[in-house]
């Protein structure tokens, strides 16, 4: 191996044991019993996680070796996610009905994979295979924000209402005002840029026209949600879209997912809490976010009007790395908090950009089939991790998800 080679292999190495650690860093104080518990069928048990994780490099990268033996054959079909061309898998409602393997069992499969691992990247890796490893920590990095939010939901359901963790912040005691900047108008070009790591829904790199607009200089507050809840926002037809409200009707919706009643305390990470007036308000569906748009006199931005405001923002929020995990209030000046705290709706269907390629085989299948009845959301969360994030990074959800850390940010035509 070259000198270069060698270093980008170590430099691999150690990525990989931070991630791998940090996933099992965040169920350090989950019990078996949490790590088992499946709520509803859009999140998976993190027992479930944990192993999925793992199977993802032992099919795509160890698997690709005909020395390597699996740790358990049997495993492969409970495992895989949705990768149909590589086989068959169990029923994703049904995930949380696998009591076996135990816990300790996915935890030694871990090891057993991990050790595997690092001893493939002391021998001389084809560039293709390193490529797949770093696919392989970033998916890894989007199931630590589904640990979260997946536990999140569990725990809710739970009537003692446990919290995830003890840790919490005083609500804030200030605000900013809310104000709108200006956007870049005319020709502009967005998607990643061909630099580090990207997912291949970012790119290619293209040109798209941006109309006279501006963008709010921070996220939706709670104060102002409630007061779109106080003056009937719910109860008002006109403001939603058609399957808005047919969901609104459908699910009895009153609020925001884990509002209490008294529309002044949240379930979160933390047990129920008092709702910080000024913290962004979070899990909020794409129809709730429109909705709230238009009682404000306000739209959605596209996602091409969010990321090139985003391009030259710090990537400095409050992110994963940061506790306790809570929406915080903004403070400075200009455009604020556009990563971290909430994911923010876009106006954007998820639908591929011109000159989209897929990856060739398996992989092909990560972003590419999902193109269809998706909304785009931008920004990251308090659960996704620094080094994860992007301008270009294009989340995407259902419009009627809303157990994600997600929230608004409104723009206007000018």
């Amino acid at each position: 191996m070259s000198p270069a080679s060698i270093q980008v292999a170590t430099e691999l190495s150690e990525r990989y044991t931070r991630v791998r650690g940090c996933s099992i860093a965040l169920t350090a104080g989950l019990s078996a019993e949490d790590m088992q518990i499946q709520s509803m069928p859009d999140a998976s048990p993190g027992k479930w996680n944990l192993a999925h994780t793992t199977w993802f490099f032992e099919q795509f990268v160890l698997g690709q070796d005909s020395r390597y033996r699996p740790y358990n054959a049997d495993w492969h079909y409970l495992f895989n996610s949705y990768y149909q061309s590589v086989g068959p898998m169990h029923a994703r409602p049904q995930r949380g009905l696998l009591s076996r393997p135990a816990l300790a069992d996915v935890l030694a499969y871990r090891r057993y994979v991990d050790d595997a691992l690092q001893e493939l990247l002391t021998g001389d890796v084809p560039a293709a295979v390193l490529a797949t490893i770093e696919l392989g920590l970033h998916h890894e990095q989007q199931h630590q924000e589904l640990l979260l939010t997946d536990i999140q939901h569990a725990l809710s359901c739970n009537p003692l209402k446990p919290a995830y963790s003890a840790a919490i912040d005083a609500p804030s005691t200030t605000s900013v005002p809310m104000t709108f900047i200006p956007g870049h108008e005319g020709l502009v070009h967005i998607g990643h840029a061909g630099d580090g790591f990207a997912f291949d829904n970012e790119g290619p790199r293209h040109r798209v026209w941006l109309e006279p607009h501006a963008l709010a200089n921070r996220p939706v507050s709670n104060a102002e949600y409630a007061s779109f809840i106080h003056d009937g926002g719910y109860r008002e037809p006109t403001l939603w879209l058609s399957e808005g409200w047919a969901t609104v009707q459908r699910e009895q919706w009153q609020h925001p997912m884990y509002w209490q009643d008294d529309l002044a305390s949240a379930f979160t990470l933390h047990g129920v809490r008092p709702l910080d007036p000024h913290a962004p308000v979070c899990h909020l569906s794409y129809y709730e976010a429109d909705a709230f748009a238009r009682w404000a006199g306000a739209r959605l931005p596209t996602e091409a009007e969010w990321e090139h405001a985003a391009e030259h923002v710090p990537i400095d929020g409050n992110l994963l790395d940061r506790a306790p995990r809570l929406p915080r209030a903004a403070s400075g000046d200009g455009l604020l908090h556009m990563y971290g705290d909430v994911w923010e709706w876009t106006s954007s269907a998820y639908s591929s950009y011109p000159g989209f390629k897929t990856l060739p085989g398996a992989l092909g299948e990560y972003n590419g089939k999902f193109m269809s009845g998706q909304m785009v959301l931008r920004g990251g969360s308090l659960a996704t991790p620094r080094d994860h994030i992007r301008s270009s990074y294009r989340n995407f959800f259902p419009p009627d998800a809303r157990w994600q850390f997600m929230g608004l940010r409104l723009a206007q035509d000018r």
